[in-house]
């Protein structure tokens, strides 16, 4: 591949609260349409900057330069190891080395993949699972659907219903609750200490293309997957970049702690 294209457009399920005047929703007859999938991925949404590993390079939103910003230099060292082992694949993930809205103790990895994509083709939640971890590197935590979809969907009822119900059939509680909680990797406002995570995505678990025609969306929009994101997500005006601060990893804490108790005994 000669040139690295950017991720494409996510939409926000209609009942997506964290949105913004640039954001779109998924069109009416969504979730029917997610319901005839064979399977679906349901994955937590993590706070942190969306990027890309090439053959070429790390890459942010921007595709037309690598990346240089002083946040992505773990991920930069880290990709110098792997780059090349990658050939044609693009490893698409979180970058959770730079605080966002939402601090996170339970960091194993300063990178999370969500996707992987060779050529045009966005490949199964399997093999996304193969390539991350012959590569070392986690996914973004996945939640066991124990309810299908299908078994839930009823086109007589409000699909935003639907989907709402089935959220909490697989979450134990709503959505809404679930983001006031610290998810699965400890996240809380960095500001006042609670609890939160920022929300989740939904995917078909097998491979696509960005836009198979399924659902009706623009063509750099993704119509086999869609995202909800909890109420106002972003509480400041003050851009993240400008004030940021690096994230610690889970072992940095675990060192600590046994520094303190080897302190303790002498």
């Amino acid at each position: 591949m000669n040139k690295s294209r950017k991720y494409c457009r996510s939409l926000h399920a209609q009942i997506s609260l964290g949105t913004t005047s640039d954001d779109r929703f998924m069109p009416d007859g969504y979730v029917e349409a997610f319901a005839k999938m064979e399977k679906l991925i349901l994955t937590e949404k993590l706070d942190g900057q969306n990027n890309c590993l090439s053959s070429r390079g790390v890459f942010a939103r921007s595709h037309t330069s690598a990346s240089v910003h002083p946040w992505d230099k773990p991920l930069i060292d880290r990709w110098q190891l792997i780059k090349n082992d990658l050939k044609n694949l693009e490893i698409f993930g979180e970058n959770m080395y730079g605080i966002h809205s939402i601090k996170y103790s339970k960091l194993e990895s300063f990178f999370y993949v969500f996707a992987v994509r060779d050529g045009d083709m966005w490949l199964s939640w399997d093999e996304v699972k193969f390539y991350a971890a012959m590569l070392d590197l986690p996914t973004v935590p996945e939640i066991e659907i124990k309810t299908p979809l299908k078994d839930i969907f009823a086109s007589s009822t409000d699909e935003n219903v639907v989907l709402d119900k089935w959220l909490t059939a697989n979450l134990g509680m709503s959505w809404k609750e679930s983001v006031d909680t610290p998810g699965m990797l400890g996240g809380s406002d960095p500001a006042i200490g609670e609890s939160c995570s920022e929300g989740f995505v939904i995917r078909n678990a097998d491979n696509f293309t960005t836009n198979g025609g399924e659902i009706n969306v623009a063509s750099n929009e993704f119509n086999n997957l869609f995202k909800l994101v909890r109420k106002s997500h972003v509480k400041t005006d003050v851009h993240w970049t400008k004030t940021w601060k690096p994230a610690q990893l889970i072992d940095y804490d675990k060192y600590k702690w046994f520094a303190y108790q080897y302190a303790k005994r002498i």
